[in-house]
């Protein structure tokens, strides 16, 4: 008799099917259905990443998509580090019934179980995976699978996994708890997958040959099942049910250890990626950033080694997961350059056929709109070559607190600067070097005050602007000053920004009548200045570090917001 169980918003298989062609599982599309195999005894001295393989095919009732799904070895499935728990993680897209048309495995105890089975899926109203928006400004921005576009400021909590600090231990600590916190001011929160810098004393992510728990990735190819599947399945799972980005890391980001995931033998290493692709490769929320700052910490990692390793997970990815990886802030050693007026941020090495990487991550820390948005564009606009046409996103862009001296309207600025640039950011709270939230979390936007800025951002741009219809673009503003950035829909929509005061502005505005409104970050509060703006509408800049204005034809019909 078959026994369900209830996992993020899917019915999951607890026991033996009871015939052919049995409904093994149920779930809500776009939500992760977990099935359960039963395979070879396994124990932390072996390795069943590497040496046992599980592929299933699932097939729609109608005939297409066909998805395959990679298996993991799971332990006994609760928490115990052996056991015979393979486990199969299937995200159905479209509602209907989905069978397993091929279930295939080096051993024999896995090869054809539960094959002819299947998964009914009921429809859902989640708005499903990130893709690129190829349809719209070049591709710069990310759309859900249902359409809708909701912007994207990010949070970084590298090693808040392993519930430790240079203090001790969080006696408060709890993994749902924080990342529910992050998605009340967040759209996405980016966390390595072992302790790092902070690492538990007793539980580690890895086993070493003897099975012992390690903190060396060097392991990567024995995951402790236990660290997966009471932390980072913690954290992405509730990412999942508040609609979070959940950034995984997946080397990195500062010591050997963490960053030794992708330094062992190439076997070992398309282990730990198939790995990671079964685990969480069908949780739509799930983002993958291969290694943090991969070209300047050791052991460090060159161009085409990332591009080898990019283009082994996307192999293994059965959905449109974003993948990308994050570098230095100046790859080429322009640090000190004065002649370099635009450091490269994203090597053109990286930018090979077949393509691996959806989107670009940079780590620039500024203070201003005007760099903050220039780098976002030069990034994408890629002089020399051609246009990237992929989302740039500047992970590191402002880390709020003592660290690196970054203030609020520090953090908020650039933040505003990254979006009229065409892209994303991502903060952080330092409160010193490898100190503070963006180590070990503990968000608390009391401290992290800028996070309440970024929500006002963020909310904003959600409901009052079509974003991804818009380019960098200022030509209706005649004689700005250097520190105005802005974006365009041309004839319906406009965004401009500044940090600095300025009287007498212009817009010169297509045929029709204008809703100007103005945002302040800084106070949080949104003034409309005209409901009629015609031709050339004049308009001052306060002194202000962070000032949006928006102009909208009236015309055109409201936009619903983003979610």
């Amino acid at each position: 008799m078959t026994r369900l169980g209830w996992i993020g918003g899917a019915v999951v298989l607890l026991g033996a099917s009871s015939g052919p062609g049995a409904e093994i599982g149920q779930g809500r599309v776009y939500a992760v259905v977990e099935l359960h195999f039963v395979g070879p005894h396994q124990t932390a001295r072996q390795a069943p990443a590497r040496d046992i393989d599980l592929r299933v095919t699932f097939r729609h009732e109608s005939g297409k998509p066909e998805v395959t799904v990679y298996g993991f070895w799971d332990g006994d499935g609760q928490g115990g580090v052996a056991g015979k728990r393979f486990a199969v993680r299937f995200c159905p897209t479209k509602p209907g019934r989905w069978e397993l048309v091929r279930v295939e495995s080096n051993v024999k105890e896995l090869h054809g179980q539960h094959q002819g089975d299947h998964v009914v899926a009921v429809a859902s109203q989640h708005p499903g995976f990130w893709e690129v928006d190829a349809e719209h400004a070049g591709g710069r921005w990310y759309r859900r699978s249902n359409g809708s576009h909701p912007y994207i400021i990010g949070n970084t909590h590298y090693s808040f996994l392993s519930g430790y600090r240079d203090t001790g231990v969080r006696a408060d600590f709890d993994i749902a708890r924080e990342v529910t916190h992050n998605a009340r001011y967040f759209k996405k929160l980016r966390f390595g997958l072992t302790g790092d810098r902070y690492p538990h004393p007793t539980e580690k992510p890895f086993f070493d040959d003897n099975g012992q728990p390690t903190e060396a990735g060097s392991h990567s190819v024995r995951p402790n099942p236990r660290w997966f599947q009471q932390r980072v399945d913690v954290a992405v799972r509730a990412a999942y049910d508040a609609d979070l980005i959940a950034d995984l890391i997946l080397c990195g980001p500062d010591t050997a250890d963490s960053r030794s995931t992708l330094r062992s033998d190439m076997a070992d290493v398309k282990a730990w990626l198939k790995y990671i692709a079964a685990r969480y490769g069908s949780f739509p929320n799930v983002w993958i950033c291969l290694c943090n700052e991969y070209d300047i910490k050791s052991p460090k990692y060159t161009n085409a080694e990332i591009v080898q390793f990019g283009q082994i997970l996307r192999g293994y990815l059965p959905y449109p997961t974003p993948l990308s990886v994050h570098a230095s802030p100046y790859p080429y050693g322009n640090r000190r350059d004065p002649q370099v007026k635009n450091p490269p941020a994203w090597s053109a090495e990286l930018d090979r056929t077949p393509p691996w990487n959806d989107h670009q991550i940079l780590q620039r820390k500024l203070r201003r709109i005007a760099p903050a948005a220039d780098i976002i564009q030069w990034t994408y606009d890629n002089p020399g070559g051609q246009p990237r046409s992929r989302p740039t996103i500047n992970d590191e862009l402002s880390y709020q607190g003592d660290g690196d001296k970054h203030s609020e309207a520090d953090t908020l600025a650039a933040h505003l600067g990254a979006f009229l640039g065409g892209g994303y950011g991502s903060t952080g709270y330092k409160t010193a070097e490898k100190k503070g939230h963006y180590f070990w979390g503990g968000f608390n936007p009391e401290e992290h005050t800028a996070a309440v800025g970024l929500k006002f951002l963020r909310e904003v741009i959600d409901q009052k602007i079509t974003f991804w219809k818009m380019v960098p673009d200022t030509s209706i503003f005649p004689h700005l000053d250097a520190a105005f950035r802005g974006l365009a829909w041309p004839g319906h929509e406009y965004v401009l920004g500044t940090d600095q005061a300025a009287a007498g502005l212009v817009a010169r505005l297509p045929e029709g009548t204008w809703t100007v409104t103005r945002y302040d970050l800084i106070s949080r509060q949104a003034e409309v200045l005209t409901h009629k703006a015609m031709g050339q509408f004049r308009f001052d800049a306060p002194d202000r570090r962070a000032v949006l204005f928006h102009f909208r034809k009236n015309a055109d019909k409201p936009m619903p917001p983003s979610k």
